[in-house]
């Protein structure tokens, strides 16, 4: 037999941005419902970013659910870029007075889910065939399947939060609809393991073999990637091959600590960049991965979905709050604005550090040249540092 439900606010997706909306929500007193396709075990599994933006830690903190983020979390004063073995800091407390807090986001969505099933609202777990209905009207709502029954719940708004394969992005009109795409002609294997770090902070390298990036989780986990191929297979790289590679791209003077050790996780990943605009048609709006992909390189693609939560969130509180919509009909527009920023600064990252050109063209002279800038002047590395830490929201 079908159910019904009723809730203000309903939201398709239980990773951080679907999470921290409806924990933001509750704070202010707005209630929503969940629907997660996955299982929790499954959600809290995935192993994704690891560098949070000042606003981004705000918001943490406004949900309420930063203890374990300020106990557990490494706040980082720079990073650190290796060129051909020269080896420069980017300080980003002296150049902008911000920083970074490293803190997975495994931990950040532990931490959300922990809070909403203490009493915030249900998260219905597996949730199939989620679909939208009625998204023009003044009367929205989604139907779902769950252990065989036929579920549908009517709410004011429904926020998709379901990343880029998810039910959100498709429902709205194919006519209004445009999307922005990059797809960029190498990937990155990535390793983590319980090894130390090999440096006190993220270090980015650009070497003639191809990009690495040192970075981790805590004073335990180390999290390293390597540029490679778009066909490379996991399989013909063991463990012992990737760390042959880490260290001969990471080498400087002085070199970094490098320490071996077993992976708990291996994966190639390819990179794009991509935009869906609008972000919003009648009473559905979209946040995080279902309306827009950073390359990593930039550290974005967490804070861009949180970015997302925060002028949402401000928009929703005033319609309950004072029945002002005005937030509400600005939210795209808002939010691409910064989201525009942030996927400029991640193709910018991505095209200054990578391997993309044969050695002795021209664009290869440019791409060392603009290295060259950066590492000797100061407004250059202000610009980075701060794009880095974040745009203010």
């Amino acid at each position: 037999m079908a159910t019904q439900q009723r809730t203000q606010v309903g939201i398709i997706g239980a990773g951080p941005a679907g999470l921290l909306l409806a924990r933001l929500l509750k704070v202010h007193g707005i209630e929503s419902v969940i629907l997660e396709a996955r299982s929790r075990a499954y959600v809290e599994a995935r192993i994704r970013a690891g560098v949070l933006e000042q606003g981004t830690v705000s918001l943490m903190e406004e949900a309420g659910v930063a203890g374990r983020l300020h106990r557990d979390g490494l706040v980082h004063d720079g990073v650190e870029i290796t060129v051909a073995g020269r080896r420069f800091r980017v300080d980003f407390c002296e150049l902008v007075g911000k920083t970074v807090t490293v803190y997975g986001q495994t931990e950040m969505t532990k931490d959300l889910i922990a809070a909403r099933l203490a009493g915030d609202g249900p998260i219905v777990w597996e949730a199939a065939d989620v679909a939208l209905h009625d998204i023009d009207s003044g009367r929205p709502g989604l139907s779902y399947r769950l252990a065989g029954v036929e579920h549908t719940l009517a709410c004011d708004f429904i926020a998709g939060c379901d990343g880029f394969h998810g039910a959100s992005r498709p429902s709205l009109p194919a006519a209004k609809s445009r999307s922005f795409e990059r797809t960029y002609p190498f990937g990155w294997i990535g390793i983590l393991a319980d090894v130390p770090p090999c440096s006190d902070e993220l270090i980015y390298a650009s070497h003639a073999r191809g990009f690495s990036l040192a970075s981790m989780r805590s004073p335990t986990r180390s999290r390293y990637y390597i540029q490679c191929a778009l066909d490379e297979r996991i399989e013909d790289w063991p463990d012992a091959r990737i760390w042959d590679e880490l260290e001969l791209r990471l080498a400087s003077n002085p070199p970094p600590r490098i320490t071996r050790g077993p992976s708990i996780e291996k994966s190639v990943a390819p990179l794009r960049s991509f935009v869906s605009t609008p972000m919003q048609h009648g009473r559905l709006f979209l946040a995080g991965d279902a309306a827009h992909i950073v390359p990593p390189t930039g550290a974005k693609g967490l804070n861009l979905a949180a970015s997302d939560v925060h002028y949402l969130c401000r928009a929703l509180i005033a319609h309950y709050r004072t029945g002002n919509d005005d937030l509400l009909g600005a939210y795209s527009d808002t939010a691409l604005a910064r989201v525009w920023k942030a996927e400029r600064f991640s193709w910018w990252m991505t095209m200054l550090l990578h391997k993309l050109y044969d050695e002795t063209s021209f664009e290869a002279q440019m791409q060392r040249a603009e290295l060259d800038y950066l590492a000797g002047s100061r407004a250059a590395q202000t610009a980075l540092a701060e794009n880095y830490v974040g745009l203010p929201f």
